[in-house]
């Protein structure tokens, strides 16, 4: 009896069509999603108002007893008791004057955070912009 010997031979070739198939896929979903991501905008610093120093802020204090005070670090670093209703009227003045005037609120650690949070409130919804936490660093 005569045995016949097959022989394999390794197929040393890659087989390319799936990936193409997959290729021409993702090319189509970023030709339909393309048109349709709006391009953003950045808004880089100008030459000049970079070189100009930042606005001192004005640091509106609250006290233990809830009492409010008003700080103007810009000249003579003046300090004055205010009620709520002087403290937007202050704020809104030196904003009208220079748009760019930060606030900060500095509280007593005893004073509890429903009050911080109310004399924000009370700024925000007044329309006084760029109002920040001053926090003590240790």
């Amino acid at each position: 009896m005569i045995q016949r010997r097959s022989k394999r031979r390794l197929m040393n070739e890659i087989n390319v069509v799936p990936y193409i198939d997959v290729m021409l896929v993702l090319l189509i979903i970023f030709m339909i999603t393309a048109p349709l991501i709006q391009p953003s905008q950045i808004e880089l610093p100008e030459i000049g108002k970079s070189s100009a120093p930042p606005a001192e802020p004005l640091e509106v204090m609250i006290a233990a007893n809830g009492n409010l005070t008003l700080r103007d670090r810009t000249g003579a670093g003046k300090e004055q008791q205010v009620d709520r209703n002087q403290l937007v009227e202050l704020i809104r003045a030196r904003q009208a004057q220079n748009t760019d005037q930060p606030v900060v609120i500095a509280a007593d650690k005893n004073v509890r955070y429903e009050e911080v949070i109310q004399v924000m409130d009370l700024l925000q919804q007044q329309q006084i912009r760029k109002i920040g936490l001053l926090t003590k660093s240790k």
